[in-house]
Order: structure tokens, then sequence, then C-alpha cells
């Protein structure tokens, strides 16, 4: 398989998509960097160039909209070629307890987390099929095949995903193409930090204690790292990782376990 293929991530800008873009950029592929924020994703580009990768910034890509879905993705095709690689990382997060996550909260997280990472797939499909050997993987969490409390919207959202990525693994299983998810467990990003104001507002405990009681969640007794993801989804972006699919992977120091 290529080293030089093109690579699309959602929510490239920050945390666990910045991370995959620079790994997948510095072992070769050209990255197209998709968000909504331009400024994020140049800042990313920047760091590409620096370490001599290549990328392309794809601004405007609201996940949810799918005109803009589309003109994104023929931006990276355009300056790129058949996206070969794909992985769904844009994401929310918000807590809330059950009986007070309205109508609108739940609408975001699903609109976001699973009917992005439907609209997004389905939109670059015929590229994915294209390009050879395709490789898409949706970025879930470990929340996505346990519950925890006052996230329900990202619970549901994050099940649907794996659902979906099991789905559709299958539909693809006789082509070259393969289908999985990662699953993080609590990962130090921007995306934790919101968790941690919750709890220091909630519970009157420090930043530092609030990020202890999330990281003894993890049997490791640590929060995961970027990195260890990006880790994760470039060996199932390769070509070792080709019987690889309808996979869940938690990367989570042990907290849950398939089987």
């Amino acid at each position: 398989m290529s080293a030089t293929r093109h690579a699309l991530i959602t929510g490239a800008g920050s945390g666990i998509g910045r991370a995959i873009a620079l790994e997948l950029a510095r072992r070769g592929h050209v990255v197209s960097l998709a968000g909504r924020r331009a400024g994020p994703l140049e800042d990313v580009a920047g760091e590409i160039a620096a370490s001599g990768g290549r990328s392309v910034v794809i601004d405007g890509f609201d996940v949810t909209d799918a005109a803009a879905i589309a003109a994104g993705c023929a931006r990276a095709i355009t300056a790129s070629g058949d996206v070969a690689v794909l992985v769904n990382c844009a994401g929310e997060a918000p807590s809330a307890p059950f009986e007070r996550t309205d109508a609108a909260l739940w609408g975001r997280v699903i609109g976001i987390n699973l009917t992005g990472t439907f609209l997004v797939t389905q939109a670059l499909l015929p590229s994915i099929r294209k390009a050879g050997k395709g490789r898409i993987v949706n970025v879930a969490s470990t929340a996505g095949l346990t519950g925890y409390a006052y996230v329900s919207a990202y619970c549901a959202s994050k099940h649907g995903v794996v659902g979906l990525t099991r789905a559709l693994a299958l539909e693809l299983a006789r082509t070259d193409v393969t289908v999985n998810a990662v699953c993080p467990g609590f990962t130090d990003t921007p995306l934790l930090d919101g968790a941690v104001d919750t709890i220091v507002g909630k519970t009157g405990r420090t930043a530092d204690e609030a990020r202890a009681s999330l990281a003894r969640a993890n049997p490791q007794g640590r929060l995961v790292t970027p990195q260890e993801v990006a880790d994760a989804v470039l060996w199932l972006a390769s070509e070792g990782a080709g019987a690889i699919t309808g996979q869940a992977i938690a990367v989570a120091g042990g907290e849950v376990m398939a089987g």
C-alpha cells in the first residue's frame, strides 16, 4: 500500500483528530484537515509543513450539513485525489442528567456524532472505493461499548457509531474496504477539559482532583493520550490490517474488555 495515500480527517483541528492528522502525515499520507474553523486547521497544517508533510485545509466542513460536506469533499478530492483513508473524528460530549437532556441537546449530539459520521462516510464512499484498499475508521468511545451516567445522548450516539461500523463492514466485506472503530477511554484532550470543568462546577473539587477521578476509570490509573489513539488508527489504516473489519477496539487501559 502506497505511503502517499490521501487521508481525510474530520475534527482535525484539535485533540484526537489533530494527533491522527499529524501521525498520518508523518507516515507519508497527504492529509485533508476537515473542520468548521480555519484557524485551528491552519495551525495543524503548519505543524505538518514544518515536519515536511503535506496537507490541505478544508474549513467550513460542518458534518451536520450535507451541502457543506459535499463541497468540502469535492475540494479535498480536487486537491489530492481520491480519499483512501477516512477518519470520522468530529464529535461533541456535553453532559446533563437524563431528565434535563432536552430534545435540542439530544438532536445536536446525535447529529454531530452519529448522523455526521453517516453523512461524511456516504459522501466519500465512492471515492474510497475508487482509491482501492480503502480504510474507514470511526472514532467512537468506550461510551459506545458501555454506559456512563449523565451523558445519555453521547452514549447513544457512540453506540450508534459502533453499530454503523459493524453494519457497513459487513456490507463491504467482499470489497477491499475495511470499516472499524476505535473506542478511547478518557483521553487527555480539550474535550476532557469540558468534563473536568463540569465536575469542578458541580462538586467543588479542584481541576486536578477531577482529572484524577476520571483517570481512576482506567485500570492503568491514567488518562489515555491522543497519540495512543492515533497509533491505533495508523495500524487500522495500514495494509497489514486488511483482515480487520467490523471491530470496535477499546483504547482504554483495560477499562472495557470486549469479547
